[in-house]
């Protein structure tokens, strides 16, 4: 037997024997038609209707003759009762007697077929009559418990677990489940909003020769066959202005980007991003057009323009506030950055406490004023507008002050969730721009762009007056589900690997105090390592083990909960 299973798993391997012995297969091929959902009836109640259903057993409360159970569906739950005599209306009783009641566990998957019913505690639910094993569950899920006060017991909680084991997550939180429905609803909505206003939808390179289209460090790889690098994209934005100098007028992505920075609760290396660049239109245009996307997004996917997010309310009532970048910075912080040099900037943020070093210009300087000093400050939509031409490579110098760009920001929560331009359409500036991000490229700025001579070739063919905005979906996500942390948002984050270990840290258990006489059943009951040790409670696992030598009829004295207690000092 295998010391890393659990009792629990060990009954499990044990049934799914017993169910081949009676010729169950425990992993059917077969299509199962079902014709209902657990939504479908409860909503569309019919006493006596037919159904038959599938989706994962829960709940089972199964005794001599007849239980109760919940059956969990993609749509919701509904309980289902089982009654020997319904489900086994012959003499043969084995199906409920031997299957039911000892093969059948919590998390299997089953079809059931029946009638459905009103309970005397007016219960919606399905009368069994016809129950198949559609997929055996080796692993116990979490069995989370609430009382009658509406508190939670053993709760899956614990965010590494859950991150990692999403898959368990989704069945044992349901509110984990609503978040990904919702994530959904935005992105069709916000979809829905482009293909109305007659724009396309398009797919642009992953890998690419050139990083571009953003200030980022990317992620490297090896093309074999051409013998070249090659990097994951950061950004798809040259690429879809290449499509606008191609002649569409407005096309759209919603591109998976690849940036080899840091991880927290607001950044994950791998994100999504959507894209729109519509032509004959500037950055005024983009605003009204933002503001009246994001209304719509939130009306139609959450119901509402008003979005709690903690303890704040945020509202994508349009329009929103527009302040320039100058604005803001002479506002939170005194100093006006107009004409100001490169010298001056950095005396500034010294002067103020900022983190600088000499390879940031003066696009950095003033991005780490307005970082610090200002972004947490605009909590209900903002558009931050004007950025000085440092800034802002790829975007049109401002129509009335050549230092300036006609670009925005749309901060919400103090965090930036949009960023859109004038596009930059004169091939010689954006040449003179790229040339500039190579100069600091070579004072070590490591995010500082790469020249993309067939992007500038595509300029020289021309490009109309073109508006382009991008919006973190994962962000937008957060904030319109009350997530906090970009993780909560994403089915699978990025984590670390995780630590294999070949069998039970034997030595590691030894040296917290267990006593070799104890040894095989603290493993057996699947407390491979000191850590997880640790995870246990001691009076549960006093329990456990006392069960455990009393089932196997093991020769040794019951143990003492004040030496369990010694394990865990």
């Amino acid at each position: 037997m295998n010391l890393n299973l659990s009792p629990e798993e060990v009954v499990r391997r044990e049934a799914l024997t017993k169910l081949r012995a009676l010729g169950i297969d425990p992993f059917p091929a077969p299509e199962f038609k079902t014709n209902s959902t657990a939504e479908e009836i409860k909503a569309k109640y019919e006493e006596g209707k037919q159904v038959v259903v599938a989706g994962r057993l829960m709940n089972q409360r199964i005794q001599g003759k007849a239980g109760f159970a919940d059956l969990h569906d993609a749509s919701g739950k509904i309980q289902i009762y089982i009654n020997q005599d319904a489900l086994c209306p012959g003499e043969d009783k084995s199906l409920y007697q031997e299957v039911v009641r000892h093969l059948l566990h919590y998390g299997d998957f089953v079809g059931v077929e029946g009638k459905v019913f009103t309970t005397k505690l007016g219960e919606i639910s399905i009368h069994v009559t016809g129950i198949t094993l559609l997929a055996k569950s080796l692993k116990p899920l979490p069995v989370v418990k609430t009382d009658a006060d509406g508190n939670i017991y053993d709760a899956f909680t614990d965010p590494e677990n859950r991150y990692r084991m999403r898959y368990v997550d989704l069945v044992v939180n349901p509110k984990v489940k609503e978040t990904f429905v919702k994530r959904t609803k935005i992105v069709n909505a916000m979809r829905n909003f482009f293909n109305e206003q007659g724009y396309l939808e398009v797919d642009t390179p992953v890998l690419q020769a050139i990083p571009g289209g953003a200030a980022a460090r990317p992620f490297i790889t090896h093309h074999n066959s051409l013998d070249i690098p090659m990097y994951l994209r950061i950004a798809n934005e040259l690429y879809l202005k290449r499509l606008i100098v191609g002649g569409f007028e407005g096309v759209y992505e919603f591109s998976r980007n690849f940036r080899n920075e840091g991880m927290d609760r607001t950044h994950n290396p791998e994100f999504t991003v959507m894209e729109i660049y519509v032509a004959y239109k500037d950055y005024n245009w983009m605003m009204d057009f933002t503001e009246r996307m994001l209304e719509h997004v939130a009306t139609q996917a959450l119901g509402t323009t008003e979005v709690q997010f903690g303890e704040k309310t945020l509202s994508f009532k349009a329009p929103f506030a527009r302040v320039s970048m100058t604005e803001a910075i002479q506002t939170h912080t005194g100093f006006d950055i107009t004409g100001k040099s490169e010298d001056e900037l950095r005396a500034k943020c010294v002067d103020l406490g900022l983190e600088v070093n000499e390879s940031m210009g003066k696009g950095k300087l003033i991005d780490t004023l307005f970082g610090e000093c200002c972004e947490s400050k605009y909590i209900q939509p903002t558009f931050i507008t004007d950025y000085p031409v440092e800034m802002s490579p790829l975007c049109k110098r401002h129509r009335e002050n050549p230092e300036l760009t006609e670009r925005f920001e749309l901060m919400v929560n103090g965090k930036e969730l949009a960023n859109a331009y004038s596009e930059l359409n004169d091939p010689i500036d954006q040449r003179e721009r790229f040339e500039e991000q190579i100069r600091l490229m070579e004072r070590g700025d490591d995010e500082a762009m790469f020249i993309d001579y067939d992007f500038l070739r595509a300029l020289e063919y021309g490009m109309p007056p073109t508006s382009g905005m991008g919006i973190g979906i994962d962000r937008l996500v957060m904030m319109m589900t009350n997530n906090e942390s970009i993780q909560e948002v994403l089915f699978f984050p990025q984590m670390r690997p995780e630590k294999k270990q070949e069998g039970p840290d034997l030595a590691g258990l030894a040296e917290a105090g267990i006593a070799e006489q104890w040894m095989e059943v603290v493993v057996k009951l699947g407390i491979t390592n000191v850590e997880k040790l640790r995870e246990q409670k001691p009076t549960a696992l006093h329990q456990n083990m006392n069960a455990f030598r009393k089932k196997n009829k093991l020769d040794i004295p019951a143990i003492q909960l004040e030496e369990i207690m010694t394990w865990f000092s």
